[in-house]
């Protein structure tokens, strides 16, 4: 279990297990069968090698409805067309890979329902890139047809936010609600290993005080897989990317309040620092000399006049967070993030419903 503890200051720690609103009952499972970890049988990168499989036997009649274009570069605004399109044999082989997409996203999702953190979850948001496409909308709602014949009393459902602000979102709810009396404004991290994204995400709280409202008003991505640099390289680029939101955010008249909420790959213990899962990062991360939040701090000390809070957590937690708002009507429910792995949190609701 991670640290339930508070620092001195108030503030959440990093990584830790209870939230102001809820539990967070799992995160980062790592389950394995035969063939690995069951993760990578729902990836984007799984997505891809199905699309290969059906396009294969079409290949060689020369009858593949994307000739020459490898499956890795398909995009899925291409494959939504198609879909919609008048050549039925190239819309038969996008809905081949829809289904049997689907069926390996209910295997994934069916063994973490089974196992003890995620029993009677009664809702699975589905996050990451591939909620954008209609052929991903499709998939998931494939998933809960699949899970419901088999008896499984849950929803699944693609998260609302675009995948590039729910990460920055979430972070809003890593901090207690009084940090942000007189302020309307924080900073976020999202770190991930081909692209970090800073923003300021403006919280809305006189027309929403659940932060259902919360918007992300100004935010900067670096592809750090283009730039490939050093761990120590990312993270001035990244203290760069921060300063450079803070004084956009004070000329344009923001409040915004003393915290940085970040968004991080892997296991995030108490302290701050990467105990494992961050290795598509660029260095290494996981050492017991580098903590990022205390290398924020340092170059970062305040925000406005006060001293600058941070607080850390995974990914897929912080992403799956940025839906609470719309959760209070069930208990317990989980996300499920789709990118190069397949990442998942469960949560349960502290004053929701049963």
């Amino acid at each position: 279990m991670v640290d339930e503890t508070m620092t001195t200051s108030g503030i959440a720690t990093h990584g830790a297990s209870r939230l102001q609103l809820v539990e967070i009952d799992s995160f980062n499972i790592e389950l394995k069968d035969e063939d690995g970890f069951l993760g990578d049988r729902a990836s984007k990168g799984a997505f891809r090698d199905i699309l290969d499989k059906w396009r294969k036997p079409l290949r060689k009649t020369g009858e593949d409805p994307f000739g020459e274009e490898s499956s890795e570069n398909v995009s899925k605004k291409v494959l939504d067309a198609v879909l919609v399109g008048e050549d039925t044999k190239a819309a038969a082989v996008v809905q081949s890979v829809i289904e049997d997409f689907a069926r390996e996203l209910a295997y994934v999702a069916r063994r973490l329902l089974k196992s003890k953190a995620w029993e009677k979850t009664e809702r699975i948001v589905v996050g990451g890139g591939f909620r954008l496409s209609r052929l991903g909308e499709l998939a998931i709602a494939r998933t809960e047809i699949i899970l419901k014949a088999e008896g499984f009393k849950v929803e699944m459902v693609p998260i609302r936010h675009h995948p590039d602000e729910a990460g920055l979102i979430g972070a809003l709810h890593l901090a207690p609600s009084w940090i942000f009396d007189g302020h309307d404004s924080i900073l976020a991290v999202d770190i991930g290993g081909s692209n970090i994204r800073c923003g300021v995400v403006e919280t809305r709280r006189k027309k929403s005080p659940d932060l259902s409202k919360a918007t992300v008003w100004k935010f900067e991505l670096w592809r750090v897989a283009h730039d490939e640099p050093s761990r120590d390289g990312a993270v001035k680029h990244l203290i760069k990317m921060l300063q450079g939101l803070i004084a956009k955010a004070e000329k344009e008249g923001f409040e915004l309040a003393p915290f940085i909420g970040i968004s991080c790959p892997g296991v995030i213990k108490s302290d701050g620092s990467i105990e494992k899962g961050a290795q598509n990062l660029p260095g290494n991360w996981e050492s017991s000399k580098f903590n990022l939040p205390a290398n924020l701090i340092e170059a970062i000390p305040q925000i406005g006049e006060q001293d600058t809070a941070i607080v850390m957590h995974n990914d897929g937690v912080v992403q799956g967070l940025s839906e609470m708002p719309f959760m209070r009507d069930v208990k317990r429910w989980g996300v499920l993030t789709i990118g190069t792995g397949l990442g998942n949190a469960r949560f349960t609701n502290r004053n929701g419903k049963g």
